[in-house]
């Protein structure tokens, strides 16, 4: 097992080296001026000395070797946009409101995607599989931005009474709008994936082995079936927390959220390449983490899994 983490640590710092150097190379070759149309008010001098103070006077292979040191040392640079401060204090300080936002929808996705699936199996064929195959299909196809005005018009504004405010972030009745808005794609793509995971699982020869020993059906379903039909939800579950978080960025903007959303569609306007680059790393670098937990957590959901060649036990 050892072995096996070290491994994959190994493939982590690889990772996230690639995308250091491609997303450095990228926003090299960007169209326009890093210090926006402000820029063209300054005089040569002066654009010589902000281009020497951010170090975009020396050699592309330098400022690659100066940037990876930078980073290594968890130094993100300092931001075009607001020069007093370094890209990793926008990202503690905005952060937090970005992945409080991810863990509600990731906790509303995983809930409701996975009770769906389960009913759609257990009544394969049926009105309520109809029924929730349906909805999976309506989360598929309104995306968040669509779906996001809505909520806050129709039960924000009209539905008041509800209590759930339209935007801003105070407390915690203002995070289910936004928390919906974001998870309604991944219910339906978890209720999906359980259900088809789950009808697997349902015609193998154990389940029947198990129904012919007499077990209720409580029993087979709790003990037997989820358990083995929920690992290739568990696998899945890295990316979509990710992508919940990274996918926050309009709904951010509809409903007020103060995380990085807005910081990163700004600095793709302004050409902020190391407000860009920071953030495109910070993201990486919480997938491979994310990921890296999956993989644990997926070997001692199932204790059967073995690694072969590398070894663990």
């Amino acid at each position: 097992m050892l072995r096996y983490l070290l491994r994959r640590l190994g493939y982590m710092v690889i990772t996230l080296w690639l995308v250091v150097t491609f997303t450095f190379v990228l926003m090299k070759n960007l169209p326009g001026d890093p210090f926006g149309e402000e820029s063209q008010k300054l005089t040569i001098e002066q654009r010589k000395l902000l281009y020497a103070q951010y170090g975009l006077d020396k050699p592309i292979w330098e400022q690659y070797l100066q940037y990876m040191n930078n980073v290594i040392h968890g130094d993100l640079g300092v931001s075009f946009q607001f020069p007093t401060r370094k890209v990793t204090e926008i990202i503690q300080q905005a952060f937090p409101a970005s992945l409080e936002l991810g863990l509600w929808a990731l906790g509303i996705a995983i809930t409701v995607g996975l009770i769906l699936g389960i009913i759609a199996a257990l009544n394969h064929n049926k009105g309520l599989d109809v029924t929730a195959m349906f909805t999976a299909i309506v989360g598929i196809s309104i995306p968040s931005f669509v779906l996001g005005p809505l909520l806050s018009y129709f039960i924000g504004v009209k539905a008041s009474w509800i209590g759930l405010p339209p935007g801003m972030w105070q407390d915690a009745s203002s995070r289910v709008l936004p928390s919906i808005a974001l998870s309604f794609g991944t219910i339906a793509i978890l209720a999906r994936l359980m259900r088809t995971s789950m009808l697997d699982v349902l015609n193998q020869d154990y389940i029947k082995t198990a129904k012919a020993k007499g077990l209720s059906q409580s029993a087979i379903v709790f003990n037997h079936t989820i358990r083995n039909a929920i690992l290739p939800v568990v696998t899945v579950l890295g990316p979509v927390f990710v992508g919940l978080i990274t996918g926050t960025l309009i709904v951010e903007q509809i409903f007020v959220v103060p995380g990085l959303g807005k910081h990163f569609v700004q600095s793709i306007y302004s050409n902020d390449y190391t407000m860009i680059t920071g953030l495109t790393i910070f993201y990486a670098f919480i997938l491979v983490i994310v990921l890296f937990i999956t993989d644990v957590i997926y070997g001692l959901i199932d204790p059967r899994i073995r690694l072969v060649k590398g070894g663990s036990k």
